[in-house]
C-alpha cells in the first residue's frame, strides 16, 4: 500500500468556529468560503442563531453571517449547548460576558468534564457574573455580563481559547484589555479582529508575548473570509505518506500558520521528506501546497514546551510516526493534552503499548522508543476523534488488523476521513 494523489481535506476547524462568532459581532454582512460543516462547528452556528443572528447557508460550505455587532444579540429562550466544541465554549463565554442578559452554556458528557475556570475566573475579574459546579470550573454555566473592566491578564498555559475569550470581551470592556502569554498560542483571533479593522498591538515582552487592545470598538463588516485547509486534518495524510513505501502526495490550500504548523516543521525535523509549494496568504492567514514524499531515514527528536501549542493535536499521531523513527523521540510540556476530548496522553501510551511500542508516559508527556514494529491490535478511542484518526493511521504500518471501538467520532471534525483515506490509498 501508498499514499499518491492530490487531496484538498476539509477546512480549518478554528478558523470556521471564529468566522461565525466574529462575523456575528460585525456591523454588516460576512461571506465564510469553504466553511468547515462539521459536529463542532454546527454547535457554533446554532448557538450564534440562538443568540438572534441570521445565518444564510447558500451551499452546505458557503454561508453569509449578518453580523448584528454586540449590542444586536439578544437574550436566548433555551440553554446553549456547545456539544463537544471547547472552542465553542471558551470563545462564546467571551461574548456571553459582554451582554447584560442571562444566557446557560452545557455541552456533552466529555465537555462537562473540561476545565473552564480557567476562562471564567479573568471573566469574573472583568466584571462578569458567571456561576456552575465547582464553583463555576464546569459546565452547565450560568452567565449574566454587562458592564465590563479590561485586565491585565497572564495566560500561563498559552491557551488560545482562553486569550480570545478575554480579547472578545475586551473589545466591549472600559479601557485596555491586555493578554500576555509565555510563548505565542494560535493567532487566528487576533489575525481575523485586523481583518475586521480592530486595533490590536502585538509586542514582544521579556515574558514572552503580549496582545493588547482598547474597549469600545467596532468590527466592520461587509467582509469575505475564505477559510483554509485544516493542518490538524492534513497531518493524517502527510503522516501515512511519510511512512509508506512508494507514497507521494500533495495536499491543497493547507493553512501553514505558524502557530499551527508545527507537525510539519517536526516532520521535517525528524528527517522527513516535505514541501512547502505556492505559498500565499487568504483572510489574513498564510496557506501553501503541501508535497510529502516517503521517508524511509526518520529519526526520533524533542519535542520542547514552547513548541507544544503549535502541535498540540496532532502529538498523539507524531507518537505514531515516532515508534518508525530511529532513536529516542521526547515529548515535554504537553499537559494541556490531558484535558483534551479525552487524555490523550493515557490514551496514546495505552493503544500504542498494545500495538508492540515501547512508550514511556510522563506526567507532561511521552518518552517514545523506535524503531518498533506494530502489530494489529484494538483500539479503545475514548470517543475521541484524534486518537481514532492517528490509530487509523498506525493501523496502515500494521502487521494484522487495527479495530476502533468507535469509528465513527472522527465526526466530530472530519466526516469524509474514511473516505477521503481510501481516495489516496493505493495498492
Amino acid at each position: 500500500m501508498k499514499i499518491e494523489g492530490t487531496l484538498r481535506v476539509p477546512s480549518d476547524k478554528s478558523i470556521s468556529h471564529r468566522a461565525i462568532i466574529l462575523g456575528s459581532l460585525a456591523d454588516g454582512p460576512v461571506r465564510v468560503k469553504n466553511w468547515l460543516r462539521a459536529a463542532d462547528t454546527l454547535a457554533t452556528l446554532n448557538i450564534y442563531r440562538q443568540l438572534g443572528v441570521e445565518i444564510e447557508e447558500l451551499s452546505p460550505t458557503e454561508l453569509v453571517v449578518k453580523g448584528t455587532g454586540f449590542e444586536g444579540l439578544r437574550e436566548p429562550s433555551d440553554i446553549l449547548d456547545a456539544q463537544n466544541s471547547g472552542t465553542t465554549t471558551r470563545l462564546t463565554l467571551g461574548v456571553l460576558a459582554t451582554q447584560p442578559f442571562f444566557s446557560v452554556i452545557t455541552g456533552d458528557n466529555s465537555l462537562r468534564r473540561r476545565p473552564m475556570l480557567r476562562v471564567v475566573k479573568p471573566l469574573r475579574q472583568m466584571g462578569a457574573s458567571i456561576d456552575g459546579r465547582e464553583e463555576g470550573n464546569l459546565l452547565p454555566l450560568a452567565v449574566r455580563g454587562g458592564q465590563l473592566k479590561g485586565i491585565s491578564f497572564f495566560n500561563k498555559k498559552a491557551s488560545a481559547q482562553v486569550k480570545s475569550a478575554l480579547l472578545l470581551a475586551g473589545l466591549q470592556a472600559e479601557g485596555i484589555t491586555e493578554v500576555e502569554e509565555p510563548y505565542l498560542s494560535r493567532d487566528h483571533t487576533e489575525r481575523m479582529l485586523q481583518l475586521f479593522e480592530v486595533d490590536l498591538s502585538i509586542i514582544p515582552t521579556e515574558g514572552g508575548i503580549l496582545v493588547k487592545l482598547k474597549g469600545g470598538q467596532t468590527l466592520k463588516g461587509d467582509k469575505d473570509i475564505v477559510v483554509p485547509a485544516d493542518p490538524s486534518s492534513a497531518a493524517f495524510f502527510a503522516a501515512a505518506a511519510v511512512l509508506l513505501p512508494g507514497s507521494h502526495l500533495v495536499l491543497k490550500d493547507v493553512l501553514i500558520n505558524p502557530t499551527r504548523d508545527g507537525f510539519f516543521r517536526k516532520l521535517k525535523e525528524m528527517g522527513a521528506n516535505i514541501e512547502y509549494t505556492n505559498v500565499r496568504e487568504i483572510s489574513r492567514e498564510p496557506i501553501a501546497d503541501i508535497e510529502v514524499k516517503y521517508s524511509p531515514d526518520l529519526r526520533g527528536v524533542e519535542v520542547h514546551p514552547e513548541e507544544v501549542p503549535a502541535m498540540i493535536d496532532e502529538l498523539p499521531l507524531l507518537a505514531v510516526v515516532a515508534t518508525q523513527a530511529e532513536g529516542r523521540t521526547l515529548i515535554k510540556g504537553a499537559s494541556e493534552l490531558r484535558v483534551k476530548e479525552s487524555d490523550r496522553i493515557k490514551a496514546t501510551v495505552e493503544n500504542l503499548r498494545r500495538m508492540g511500542a515501547k512508550i514511556e508516559e510522563l506526567p507532561d508527556g511521552m518518552v517514545i522508543e523506535g524503531k518498533t514494529p506494530l502489530k494489529g491490535a484494538k483500539i479503545k478511542t475514548y470517543d475521541d476523534h484524534r486518537i481514532a484518526m492517528a490509530f487509523t493511521i498506525a493501523g496502515l504500518i500494521a502487521d494484522g488488523p487495527v479495530e476502533l471501538d468507535n469509528p465513527e467520532c472522527v465526526k466530530i471534525s472530519y466526516p469524509n476521513f474514511f473516505e477521503d483515506l481510501k481516495k489516496v490509498l493505493k495498492p
